[in-house]
């Protein structure tokens, strides 16, 4: 996570949630309900249960 100066979240209509990159789980799984993501050399899972919860795990 980015350190934010405490500024910034002064300025009115800017908030955290606002700055963060979205992505839609359903893309990243193509459609399906699983994808691997890596971070550096790990690899890991990402799952959408039936009940529409996500899963990460390594």
């Amino acid at each position: 996570m980015t350190a934010t100066r405490p500024a910034e979240f002064a300025r009115p209509g800017i908030t955290a949630l606002h700055r963060l990159p979205e992505h839609d789980a359903t893309e990243l799984t193509n459609g399906g309900n699983q994808a691997l993501i890596v971070l550096g050399d790990q690899v890991y899972n990402l799952r959408i249960t039936r009940a529409g919860k996500l899963i990460l795990t390594k």
